[in-house]
């Protein structure tokens, strides 16, 4: 008699929706049941929420990041890589290993969680010259660079080249740039009190955004508050502007202002991983259609969930809403698609993902915050400690928490340290390499791939 093959899960992302489906696979499924494996570059997931805090050198990089090999439970083979390409009709992922080799690898059920990356418009000159906020290491990388500047601007004996490098612009209003601009500009305060021969009055931040209230998300109160602190700190705040061109040394903006600044923080949104489009199915402003219970209209064994899912929002009660791009969502979307996976694999019913959204809180450094938990409006430091107190809460493991809470302590006893670390290379990396954005596959070149498996399909 031979063996009967344990169903494969293949997981896509280590994200908060693929690290969550995961470990909800691993407790709730035994070893006979299936076989999991998990594809990611990193094997670790990414608190992306306190990003702005690493790059202010408030918390270490490694504080957020949350080893995916440290449970005793663990049994997933992680495959160091990411999918590029799949072909659902061969129901096979082409992965490109860390190594650069692409091999194909065949699933029964996949779950497809891969994110985001930043959103980018065909802007001239912002491929090249803007910087992200959407990894760990443009987070390290971007903080080496600020600070870097200030090394330069105090060596610099050119008063126009001096300006430049201490001018900084965010572009993007929502909380993530907000915050990444909050905490940066604490950063540059309390540096340049060592830089004898820089004047704090020449360090600029601007921080530009093309809506016409801040934070929207957050209410147009909460918006006008975090605007009121900002402007307390001497943060220039555009709005209804955006960037018209970038170059290495000047930012264009759509008013037609042109801003001297050797750093541009791009941070305007974000859109679904370009795998979602190697799939050719429907999609959602590039997010991939799904069903309420989070399979993918006509691709049987399907699921996909995140960022790049636009899920049915059932407890906002508006037709056609769809659940916002938030950590919150995407753990609980892992949640259920694990529940639907372990249903299918023991022919039970499924059932739809459904979620009230309980509020966002941003966090603004010092005493600073604004937050909307539950829809009750918070300011100042009642709000902060909200924020801390749900992102302290949400890391994955108590070893992340305890270093969380210790860079914490430490930086509010200590304060600031303002040491480069040795990150900045000498080309700077764009936001198409940090992200990489151009590794993935055409559907042309995935069926290509996929070919030899395909046969006795047709």
């Amino acid at each position: 008699m031979t063996a009967v093959a344990r169903p494969r899960i293949l997981v896509v992302g280590a994200g908060f929706a693929g690290v969550e489906c995961v470990r909800r696979l691993e407790r709730r499924l035994s070893p006979t049941e299936a076989e999991i494996t998990l594809v990611t570059p990193s094997s670790f997931q990414l608190y992306l929420p306190l990003l702005p805090q690493v790059a202010a050198g408030v918390l270490t990089p490694q504080s957020i990041a949350v080893s995916l090999r440290r449970s005793r439970r663990h049994r997933t083979h992680i495959v160091p890589g990411g999918v590029v390409g799949v072909d659902t009709r061969a129901k096979v992922c082409v992965v490109r290993k860390i190594s650069g080799e692409l091999t194909p690898r065949a699933y029964d059920h996949l779950v497809l969680a891969p994110g985001s990356v930043t959103r980018s418009f065909d802007i001239p000159g912002l491929a090249e010259h803007a910087r992200g906020m959407k990894t760990l290491a443009e987070a390290a990388h971007l903080r080496d660079h600020v600070i870097a500047q200030l090394d330069l601007a105090d060596a610099c004996e050119d008063e126009a080249e001096r300006a430049a490098r201490l001018c900084f612009v965010v572009v993007g209003g929502g909380y993530a740039g907000t915050e990444t601009a909050a905490c940066l500009q604490r950063l540059t305060h309390h540096a340049v009190r060592r830089y004898p021969r820089l004047d704090p009055r020449q360090i600029r931040w601007h921080l530009v955004d093309i809506a016409p209230t801040l934070m929207p998300e957050l209410g147009e109160a909460l918006g006008r508050s975090a605007l009121e602190v900002l402007g307390r700190r001497g943060i220039e705040v555009s709005l209804g502007v955006s960037v018209a061109k970038a170059g290495p040394d000047e930012v264009t903006l759509t008013d037609g202002r042109v801003l001297r600044s050797r750093t541009l923080i791009w941070t305007a949104g974000v859109a679904a991983s370009p795998l979602i489009a190697t799939l050719e199915a429907d999609t959602d402003r590039g997010r991939l259609v799904v069903a309420p219970d989070l399979t993918v209209p006509g691709l049987p064994g399907v699921l996909a969930l995140g960022d790049a899912a636009a899920v049915p929002d059932l407890a906002a009660g508006a037709d056609g809403a769809v659940c916002p791009p938030t950590a919150q969502h995407a753990q609980r979307q892992g949640r259920t698609a694990a529940d639907n996976l372990i249903a299918t694999l023991r022919h039970q019913a499924l059932r739809p993902y459904r979620h009230k959204d309980l509020g966002l809180v941003v966090d603004l450094g010092g005493r600073d915050g604004v937050s909307r938990p539950l829809g009750i409006e918070l300011r100042g430091l009642p709000a902060q400690a909200v924020a801390r107190g749900y992102h302290w809460a949400a890391l994955r493991t108590n070893v992340a928490r305890t270093r969380v809470a210790t860079n914490w302590l430490l930086n509010a006893v200590a304060g600031d340290d303002f040491v480069r670390t040795g990150f900045q290379a000498w080309r700077p990396p764009t936001l198409r390499e940090f992200e990489h954005t151009d590794a993935y596959l055409t559907p042309e070149q995935v069926r290509a791939h996929t070919a030899p498996l395909r046969t006795g399909l047709t």
